[in-house]
């Protein structure tokens, strides 16, 4: 098994997201939105993570992100994703040769 770490990209009042890494490879992307009862999560990993993994990595999520935040919530919901990584686009690539003639 894997040994997940998570680092945090962003935070706002209401939500973060995560990278998540195992054996010091990436392995997937984390969004968690917090509401007044809930916390919704959206687990988006590689193809190559078997159930078990997966598993392990809800249950990490909460204990190690949400529970430690001490966010008060009554369901945990994560919505799973599996797949291969495509890349990561912005439009910061399509505007850096237009920021070069200024």
């Amino acid at each position: 098994m894997p040994d997940f770490h998570f680092e945090r990209e962003c935070r706002t009042p209401s939500s973060e997201c995560f990278s998540i890494f195992g054996e010091g490879q990436p392995l997937g992307r984390l969004d968690l939105h917090f509401t007044q009862s809930a916390v919704h999560a959206t687990l988006s990993v590689h193809e190559n993570l078997t159930q078990e993994n997966i598993q392990e990595l809800v249950d990490m999520i909460e204990d190690e992100l949400v529970d430690a935040i001490g966010i008060c919530h009554d369901e945990f919901l994560v919505h799973v994703y599996q797949g291969r990584d495509l890349g990561v686009f912005s439009t910061n690539e399509f505007t850096d040769e237009s920021d070069d003639d200024l």
